[in-house]
């Protein structure tokens, strides 16, 4: 069987962005895209989304349930994508000081300033709903 790689790949891609989309997020593209989105006032999620599928297949939908389930919830939701917009993911990785670069994550900023991370590491064998959970957790927080 010969099966083209960039094929398989750019489906599988597109397959994570639309995740994201539908989501609620918008996707941001260019460093510039990331500073504008930044720059706004009140709070922010930024999903690093990524292909992995252990970890990615549960931080989308995970984002999802809890940005349309919550009471409390960020004024914003924007998407960068690790891997393949590198100039964006590493502009907005730029805003996550103290952490090493993490994907999939999310990082929750407030008026430009970082107030909670949830690492890959946060992510990657937990189920959906402890994600939600650390995200909702955040959101009453800080939203």
């Amino acid at each position: 069987m010969n099966m083209n790689f960039n094929f398989f790949m750019n489906d599988v891609v597109g397959t994570a962005r639309n995740e994201a989309k539908e989501a609620g997020f918008n996707e941001l593209t260019s460093p510039e895209e990331v500073e504008t989105a930044f720059a706004e006032g009140g709070t922010t999620l930024v999903l690093v989304n990524s292909v992995c599928g252990c970890a990615g297949g549960i931080a989308r939908p995970a984002a999802g349930y809890a940005l349309h389930k919550s009471e409390q919830k960020p004024t914003h939701a924007v998407t960068v994508f690790a891997g393949q917009d590198k100039a964006a993911t590493e502009k907005a990785r730029s805003y996550f000081t103290g952490y090493p670069p993490s994907s999939p994550s999310f990082a929750l900023l407030k008026d430009g300033k970082l107030v909670s991370m949830v690492e890959r590491h946060e992510i990657e064998g937990s189920e959906p709903i402890e994600v939600v959970k650390k995200l909702q957790e955040a959101f009453q927080k800080h939203c």
